[in-house]
């Protein structure tokens, strides 16, 4: 019950977190935040990081000039880029061991919902999965165990990065400062985490109303 109330913490106030990891760490800030967002792309193991949410947020620090709005671009994309293109690789030549090996939070449904992507965008999922949390995790994972060719996963790879990192910094950075959302800064966090795991609930809404009929 600790672990979720500390997590939710994490989540609810990524604000707050990262203003004390920057005033702590110093320019130190920019591996972390590449390597939360490369260990959240690159390992099965950890679908549940914030990405969308530290994003965003590290865009809004960026505006304040606390962090630099190119360097996070370029850091933050490479490491969404080669966290993809690691599980890809995992996926293409350990795929099947891995899925026998009940590690944590890695759950049949989570294939399941993600193959369910691959059948109705193909290719592009590894694009749409992007915004995604825990099926931007699977996505590429799944599409080396598919053996998906391989220069249309790192085109698709390379478009979806850069989509996801850049959008969503860039949102922070512009919309992060309006009054309204400043005010209601945790809310605003909330919201960006919500939209983020709609889709699925939706898709799995419809499965069920599908199932029933």
């Amino acid at each position: 019950m600790e672990f979720i109330k500390s997590f939710l913490d994490i989540f609810l106030h990524l604000d707050k977190h990262l203003s004390e990891i920057i005033t702590t760490y110093g320019t130190t800030t920019y591996a972390i935040l590449f390597a939360i967002i490369f260990i959240e792309t690159g390992l099965i193991i950890m679908p549940f990081l914030p990405g969308d949410s530290l994003l965003f947020v590290a865009g809004y620090f960026a505006k304040r000039g606390d962090l630099d709005i190119t360097l996070l671009c370029v850091l933050l994309f490479i490491a969404a880029f080669i966290g993809d293109f690691l599980n890809y690789n995992i996926g293409k030549f350990s795929g099947e061991k891995v899925m026998k090996m009940n590690l944590p939070f890695v759950k049949p449904e989570y294939f399941e919902k993600t193959n369910a992507f691959y059948a109705k965008y193909g290719p592009k999922t590894i694009i749409l999965a992007r915004f995604i949390p825990i099926i931007r995790t699977f996505a590429p994972f799944v599409a080396g165990v598919g053996k998906m060719n391989y220069k249309t996963f790192m085109t698709y790879n390379f478009i979806g990065g850069l989509l996801w990192v850049v959008l969503l910094l860039f949102a922070g950075y512009f919309f992060g400062e309006i009054p309204i959302v400043k005010k209601n800064f945790e809310l605003v966090v909330f919201g960006i985490i919500f939209i983020s795991i709609l889709p699925p609930i939706i898709e799995v809404i419809r499965a069920k109303m599908n199932k029933g009929a």
